[in-house]
């Protein structure tokens, strides 16, 4: 089966909310191709490596969390940005992005669905946009939920520690390290997100809070699958995820 890019857009348009976020890039179609799509392959960021895997499988649009044309950067197609657009119109491929619309849907979210890998249960929502997530879980120790972000991330997490066992968390991927501030007055126990900053180390300390930063890129690998698989199902369309490496 196939669907037109269009339809499709706007679907996933209402099905996202994206007219209640003010993001910082469009969301939506970003480079125009085909005007069906039967072919989807999906992934975090449109890196030339993932523009390339899609050209391999023949497919006719690409879904990610990250795609281009971020606020305050360089409009100028040069360079890099040349390089990957070029592709995407030399072989007629959709490139479709939604970045905070996609963080923040209750289904096919990359909060929600994290929340979930962890046996987080949310009861509420806190920071600028209620982006971020608070939930509880089984009172456990800062290492032992640093090993269960190792085993369901499959990396690392680098983990400020704090004296407090765990019953109450916060978490906001990618890179909400900001949002602990948020956190902390939520009174949770722990805050997970993407990325770290110097600064995030002494307030974490200070107020006695766990955090951990567990990787922009692993912990937003879950929204892009999840809705190419949605969108998958609703429209009889193929769908691929491929995961392209990014140790960040």
């Amino acid at each position: 089966m196939s669907i037109n890019t269009n339809e499709l857009i706007q679907y996933c348009d209402n099905y996202l909310e994206v007219f209640n976020f003010s993001d910082y890039c469009p969301n939506g179609l970003q480079v125009q191709g085909k005007e069906s799509i039967k072919s989807i392959v999906s992934g975090v960021t449109a890196s030339q490596a993932l523009i390339d895997r899609a050209i391999e499988a023949n497919a006719d649009a690409i879904l990610v969390h990250h795609g281009y044309f971020w606020k305050n950067e360089n409009p100028s197609i040069t360079g890099i940005k040349y390089q990957r657009i070029q592709k995407l119109i030399k072989h007629n491929i959709n490139l479709i992005a939604y970045h905070l619309p996609l963080d923040a849907h209750p289904e096919v979210g990359n909060n929600a669905l994290l929340a979930k890998a962890l046996g987080i249960i949310i009861d509420g929502k806190f920071g600028p946009n209620q982006l971020a997530l608070k939930g509880t879980i089984e009172t456990t120790s800062g290492e032992q939920l640093n090993k269960l972000l190792t085993d369901t991330l499959k990396r690392p997490a680098m983990h400020i520690s704090a004296t407090k066992e765990i019953r109450t968390i916060g978490l906001c991927t990618g890179a909400a390290h900001n949002f602990i501030d948020d956190a902390i007055l939520q009174g949770v126990d722990a805050y997970i997100s993407g990325e770290i900053s110097e600064s995030i180390v002494h307030i974490a300390r200070e107020n006695n809070i766990h955090y951990y930063s567990a990787g922009h890129h692993a912990t937003e690998r879950f929204g892009a699958d999840a809705l190419g698989q949605h969108l998958a199902l609703k429209f009889d369309l193929q769908h691929q995820f491929v995961d392209i490496d990014n140790p960040v």
